[in-house]
Parts: structure tokens; C-alpha cells; sequence
């Protein structure tokens, strides 16, 4: 049985063909959940959500924020990395999925 390594797989899914570019789309991914780390605690003291507030409440503020938050850095990283159609497309794959999931179905 012949082994495909997981490097291999990725580029066959993303379509993409060059070594380079599956490196910085990883950099990309990783600068993006890096920046999201290190912006969670000025923008949790900015919004005042602290330890004093309950469970419930720092996961209904964080949990969308920081999503939204990471998408965006995203963006950023894959665009300033030479990688930007990768991503707008991934964005707009993400977005038809959250329109399904979440919009209103029109039964008129």
C-alpha cells in the first residue's frame, strides 16, 4: 500500500503545486493564531470582559470575536505573504457555508 504524506495531501486539496507557496500558507496560518493570542488579552480588557465575569458570558463574547478576529488576521498574513487569492477564496468558501448554516430560509 503506497504511503502519501500529509504535505502531499494538503497540496492536492488547496490545488496548489509549489513547495513555497504550502510554506508560507502555513506561515500564514500560524502568524494568524499567533496574532489572535496575543491580541486576546487587550481586547478582553478593553471590552471588560475579566476573570470576574462568568463562564457563559467570556464564551458568548470570545468565542465569535475571536473567530472573527482570526479570519481577518488571516487575510492579512496570507495577503502580505503573496498568498491573498488562497485565502479570499477560502473566505468566500466559508461565508456560502455560514450563509447555508445560518440564513433564513425563505419558505414565501
Amino acid at each position: 500500500m503506497k504511503k502519501i504524506n500529509l504535505v502531499t495531501k494538503l497540496k492536492t486539496k488547496w490545488g496548489i503545486s509549489r513547495n513555497l507557496d504550502f510554506i508560507l500558507i502555513m506561515l500564514a496560518f500560524s502568524f494568524a493564531g499567533l496574532a489572535v493570542s496575543f491580541s486576546r488579552r487587550p481586547i478582553c480588557h478593553f471590552l471588560g470582559v475579566d476573570q470576574k465575569i462568568a463562564l457563559w458570558i467570556k464564551i458568548l463574547v470570545n468565542v465569535p470575536l475571536f473567530v472573527l478576529l482570526y479570519q481577518v488576521w488571516l487575510i492579512t498574513f496570507g495577503c502580505l505573504l503573496g498568498q491573498f487569492t488562497f485565502f479570499w477564496e477560502r473566505e468566500k468558501k466559508l461565508g456560502r457555508f455560514l450563509v447555508k448554516v445560518f440564513g433564513r430560509s425563505r419558505t414565501d
